[in-house]
């Protein structure tokens, strides 16, 4: 993969995706088809725009065009930004490059109100130009619509934004308390009222991937299932090590008291009913959210997705909540490179390299766990007086 040789920072918690800055000067300076974030210069060398063929053997498909894909409008929505703080017009606009080749169109930016930065886009299908290609249909597998959302950007004003974001998540593990989450959102109800939630995507990178794996389980709650492409989610959080310390607590706990004579304790039956309450809904969970994570082993901010030591520290505890279904999982895809820096692990430009390897799993760690447990939850058990033993 060509290196840009752009010098990169890392922020408190997430890295852009490839440290993109400008090229120092005005909108017009320089050549588009130029510039080291040009389609042309860093963009996949090896995808091919939808053709007729694709109406008989669809590339979307593929699960790696499709990765590349989602990764490149990701991309899109960094540069986005970009023209915006370099004032760039759209003769010399760098981010539609990176969405008309795949015959996507541009219909909605998502705008942080408290600096005016662009953070995510909604792109869609642009028939006319499937059309002027030949393309009479949409391929089978390609989204009517993408929710795009980029990670933090280390240049201009928008920095300070993302940063109150980044060390939201990394305090509380949440987002909800952002304004980014709620347009997101919003725009994410919006596109799946119009076409259906089996014809919509989110995607994000970073502190992107992190809204959008939140903002996808909040439909989910909902009985909305939208397909999730997640590059480096963040996985690193004090709430989380702090939960941890109190988890293992509890695991000390309750083997110090298995250890002590037990009293006989009274017990409720399971019921007929209960039982088929519960065969019902974990035959339901195999169609709950199923998103897709992108993680690369050297990267400290995601990483911890692949622990799968801990999935088990339930059992070890001294049981399994019966009101959990414990199969909360994701499609993980794990690259392993050896030992990269940082921010080399981190970059989103990976995800589109043509000598990629992935190894793919599907992933029921404990972190996945605890982010999508709450989908998995089965309602309590109803007490009757009939039910007791006395």
């Amino acid at each position: 993969m060509e290196k840009t040789g752009v010098e990169e920072m890392p922020s408190t918690l997430t890295a852009p995706a490839t440290a993109l800055a400008g090229d120092g000067g005005g909108g017009d300076s320089g050549g588009v088809e130029a510039h080291p974030y040009a389609f042309s210069v860093s963009g996949p060398r090896n995808v091919s725009s939808p053709n007729w063929r694709d109406i008989i053997n669809s590339s979307w498909k593929d699960g790696n065009y499709k990765r590349t894909v989602m990764a490149c409008f990701i991309q899109a929505v960094y540069l986005l930004e970009i023209d915006r703080q370099e004032n760039r017009t759209e003769e010399n606009a760098l981010a539609p490059k990176w969405w008309l080749p795949f015959k996507y169109k541009l219909v909605q930016t998502l705008i942080d109100n408290r600096d005016g930065s662009i953070f995510g886009a909604i792109l869609e299908w642009d028939r006319s130009a499937a059309l002027s290609c030949f393309v009479l249909m949409r391929p089978s597998g390609a989204p009517k619509a993408v929710l795009a959302l980029r990670g933090t950007l280390v240049k201009g004003p928008t920095i300070w934004r993302d940063l109150v974001d980044d060390l939201r998540f990394l305090a509380w593990e949440s987002l909800k308390g952002s304004v980014r989450f709620n347009a997101a959102l919003e725009a994410l109800k919006s596109v799946t009222n119009k076409y259906g939630s089996g014809n919509v995507c989110i995607a994000g990178h970073s502190l992107g991937a992190g809204f959008a794996l939140q903002v996808g389980k909040a439909l989910a709650k909902e009985g909305i299932y939208v397909e999730a492409h997640l590059f480096n989610p963040p996985s690193v959080s004090l709430a989380m090590s702090l939960r941890n310390i109190g988890e293992r607590a509890g695991i000390v706990w309750k083997r110090f008291k298995s250890m002590l004579p037990s009293s006989s304790e009274v017990q409720q039956p399971i019921t007929t009913n209960d039982q088929n309450k519960s065969a019902a809904i974990i035959d339901a969970s195999k169609k709950k959210w199923l998103p897709h994570l992108y993680v690369n082993n050297s990267d400290y901010i995601c990483c911890y997705y692949t622990d799968s030591a801990a999935a088990t520290a339930a059992a070890n505890a001294g049981g399994v909540n019966e009101n959990v279904i414990p199969a909360a999982v994701a499609k993980l895809f794990v690259l392993s490179k050896g030992n990269q820096k940082f921010l080399e692990a981190h970059r989103l430009e990976q995800w589109w390299a043509d000598d990629l390897e992935l190894q793919t799993i599907i992933n029921n760690s404990r972190l996945i766990s605890r982010q999508l447990q709450s989908l998995y939850h089965l309602p309590p058990p109803q007490q009757y007086p009939g039910n007791a033993i006395t």
